[in-house]
């Protein structure tokens, strides 16, 4: 079995070491992922082919075409205990979990709160591949290492930190209205039907190619994988046959600005700090990894660092929860199924209160905290309170952007179930508290209120309607 190389300290030592470890990860961590560091991704995918604003429209009015080859880590598994693995790690049924399908995998501590989740896709009865989510990714090694599991596991981490400085697949994203006529135009022969988080297996220009039909920013799209060395040869033919259709090929700014539209809600801070049951997982976990560069931001601020920690419910996943099987934390889900929760929703900022934040960029002051389109949140995770007209605390603003496609300032949020109706008035309150923290790319600012309305997930009607088409051969 593959191991992790050992680390030069733990997570569990630097939790010791740590005497107050919101404040650490709110001003001392640099994080781990593409989107807070920019420079990871612009030597492989640049910001922008051509413009931000008219990559959003592609996959609203044509098509666009993103490279998911070098961000995501990946995790494989396989053995005679793989499934019994995942049904013990995921709150998900397996039931139905067969070869020509994936899901969205959601794993929670022994209390009940998430660790992370990921795209599960079964390659064979005894064979899954586990993409994006790293920490999820960690703690189904964990498992598989110290629960006498029959799995071998090989890890394949994106591009800036594997040591081979190559992925074993590629992986691109097709979206939008056109991606299905793109799709079997492509395709060498009939292109199959394939329903929504279904897979199949394709030829194109001679190579086969894994096709999981999945709407990465909730249009018709379809997510293509196959051996890396093969990836220039598909991705030119895409390219080709996508030019009459309108094809682009999709930045990393637009492609990290597609969650305001589609409502996913990805990389939770992982509820691993604070249990005692926890504690061999934090001793196994590097002092240097993810998990220890979490990059917390924005106006939320707490001393403790289990009000950061989310539920199912927060990020949208309590309708996949299934209580069929034995999985970790299956007790304290069920204990919390006839609580008070909060669920996701989308908030639309008031437009008077988005310019009065640019207007603050002029003259002498106060400067409030700038906005960055498409893509305005600054940490990872990042929390915002958003407070009811009354200044009651209601829930917490996550991840916020600019839709080009909507003309609105959108962000994603978890809002206390009693006050998630949509047209809701709510508060939300951008910025920092005590003028900012010590992150480098945090500038001095104010905090300002910005008046928000309650609207649904997805927020974008084209989405809702296209969400779970079928591609159509």
């Amino acid at each position: 079995m593959t191991k992790l190389t050992p680390p030069t300290r733990s997570l569990q030592e630097l939790v010791d070491r740590q005497p107050d470890l919101v404040k650490y990860f709110f001003n001392e961590t640099l994080a781990p992922h593409y989107r807070a560091r920019t420079s990871l991704t612009a030597a492989f995918i640049p910001p922008e082919f051509t413009n931000w604003r008219d990559e959003q429209r592609a996959w609203r009015e044509t098509a666009i075409l993103f490279d998911q080859s070098h961000h995501m880590p990946e995790l494989y598994l396989r053995g005679s205990d793989a499934r019994r693995l995942l049904e013990r790690v995921g709150i998900n049924s397996f039931a139905n979990f067969t070869p020509d399908r994936a899901k969205q995998l959601v794993a929670c501590t022994q209390r009940g709160f998430v660790i992370g989740d990921c795209v599960a896709y079964c390659l064979a009865s005894d064979s899954f591949l586990l993409v994006s989510g790293m920490p999820i990714l960690n703690w189904v090694q964990y498992q598989a290492e110290t629960g006498g599991y029959d799995v071998s596991i090989a890890r394949d981490d994106p591009t800036p930190f594997n040591p081979n400085k190559r992925r074993i697949n590629y992986r691109f994203q097709l979206e939008g209205p056109n991606a299905g006529r793109i799709f079997n135009e492509v395709v060498d022969g009939d292109a199959p039907d394939i329903a929504f988080f279904h897979t199949a297996r394709v030829k194109i220009r001679g190579h086969e190619v894994l096709v999981l039909r999945h709407g990465m920013a909730g249009h018709m799209g379809a997510e293509l994988s196959g051996p890396y060395d093969e990836m220039d040869d598909v991705r030119s033919a895409v390219l080709e046959i996508g030019r009459k259709y309108g094809l682009r090929r999709g930045g990393t700014r637009s492609y990290f600005s597609t969650i305001f539209e589609f409502g996913w809600m990805p990389y939770p801070l992982p509820a691993i700090y604070t249990d005692t049951e926890l504690r061999g997982f934090r001793e196994w976990l590097s002092g240097e990894g993810w998990e220890a560069n979490a990059q917390l931001a924005g106006s939320f601020y707490s001393r403790s660092i289990e009000d950061y920690y989310v539920t199912p419910w927060d990020l949208g996943y309590g309708h996949i929860l299934k209580f069929d099987h034995d999985f970790i934390g299956r007790e304290a889900l069920q204990e919390m199924l006839h609580k008070p929760k909060r669920t996701k929703v989308t908030l639309v900022w008031n437009r008077d209160d988005v310019l009065k934040i640019f207007a603050s960029q002029f003259g002498h002051g106060p400067r409030f905290k700038a906005l960055d389109f498409p893509v305005a949140y600054y940490g990872w995770p990042h929390f915002d309170e958003v407070t009811d007209t009354e200044g009651v605390l209601v829930g917490l603003s996550c991840h916020c952007g600019y839709s080009n496609n909507e003309g609105e300032m959108l962000s994603l949020a978890m809002i206390d179930e009693a006050r998630a109706r949509p047209g809701t008035e709510v508060v939300l309150t951008w910025g920092e508290p005590h003028g900012g923290s010590a992150k480098p790319h945090v500038e001095k600012h104010e905090q300002v209120k910005i008046a928000a309305t309650v609207a649904q997930v997805p927020y974008a009607r084209t989405v809702q309607q296209l969400k779970r088409a079928t591609i159509r051969g």
